[in-house]
């Protein structure tokens, strides 16, 4: 894991979160990593809407943050698998708070439009 200082000059825990996660699809990647590891292709098919070099970068971040953990087979062709670390396993914590709040929310926009 690479260590970025700048996250610890930040002084606020809700902005280090900020700082990790931003990006589009971050918090899709984690939550499809959620339950077992994914090859790069089955990322890609999971995320169609993703351009491939958008989604490599996105990997590279929460790998470099510790999210993320990227493992590389030598074989051809080649085999690259993603899986969530213990720090991004203790994350899924947060993101299903999320997941029930963007739920409530969901519900509570759809009852407003009736």
């Amino acid at each position: 894991m690479e260590v970025r200082k700048e996250l610890l000059e930040i002084g606020c825990p809700i902005g280090v979160t900020q700082n990790i996660m931003a990006g589009k699809w971050k918090l899709v990647i984690v939550w499809l990593l959620k339950d077992d590891t994914k090859r790069f292709g089955e990322l890609r098919r999971a995320l169609p809407q993703i351009r491939q070099g958008y989604l490599t970068q996105q990997l590279r971040e929460l790998e470099r943050d510790g999210l993320v953990h990227r493992k590389v087979y030598n074989v051809v062709p080649p085999k690259v698998e993603y899986s969530l670390t213990d720090i991004g396993i203790r994350f899924l914590e947060v993101m299903n708070k999320m997941y029930e709040w963007g739920e409530e929310y969901s519900n509570l926009i759809k009852n407003l439009c009736k």
